[in-house]
């Protein structure tokens, strides 16, 4: 890596240099439940943070046109190579680019971050908050977070999370968003061993007005 490379590239492309490719290919289940709900026409989708593309192969294959961004080259790779020989080329374009430096160009009738969580010291809230701004009118927000610590997380196991309100309130999105769901709800999780545990996420939508 160049001495120009990011702190969060210097932590996320080794990291999915060493994950097996076929991880994190299916959909984030809260996070697809929650759009389905919407009932929305597919039109164009912003991911951030997609990894090996889950969440944006699942849209594409539904008919959205979907702009997917990680910071990791390995990642980028992966979910194009996996959308062309899905036959999804066309509806999946993935970029690599730290979402701390800048965002793709708007508009975006949806725009989603699947447990869009980092070890690494940036600020994720405005992050997320600067992609609401490229909303179009009546475009969702739609955001699945950790609200709870499983056995096999990085950080502290005693570590507090904020409300689904609380988290809304920081990504700072302003006016001209009405929340349409904030909410704490538990599932069952699989760790990368095989563990079984209870997690909880803090699942956000909020509409464009």
């Amino acid at each position: 890596m160049s001495a120009t490379t990011t702190s969060s590239e210097r932590f996320w492309e080794p990291h999915y240099q060493k994950v097996e490719q076929s991880w994190g290919t299916r959909p984030n289940a809260a996070l697809a439940a929650a759009i389905d709900d919407l009932s929305t026409v597919p039109a164009r989708a912003l991911d951030l943070g997609c990894g090996h593309g889950g969440d944006a192969l699942w849209l594409a294959s539904n008919d959205w046109q979907v702009t997917a961004v990680d910071v990791s080259t390995t990642a980028v790779a992966r979910v194009t190579e996996t959308a062309q020989r899905g036959e999804l080329g066309k509806r999946v374009t993935a970029i690599q680019q730290d979402l701390a430096n800048g965002l793709p160009s708007g508009p975006f009738e949806l725009v989603y971050a699947s447990y869009f969580h980092t070890p690494v010291a940036i600020d994720r809230d405005a992050i997320i908050g600067r992609a609401a701004g490229l909303l179009a009118p009546h475009g969702f927000l739609v955001a699945v977070d950790h609200a709870s610590s499983a056995p096999w997380s990085w950080g502290d196991p005693n570590q507090t999370f904020p409300s689904a309100h609380e988290t809304l309130t920081r990504f700072g999105c302003g006016e001209g968003l009405r929340v349409v769901r904030a909410e704490t709800t538990w599932r069952e999780a699989a760790g990368p061993g095989g563990q079984r545990a209870k997690v909880a996420d803090n699942i956000m939508v909020a509409q464009r007005v």
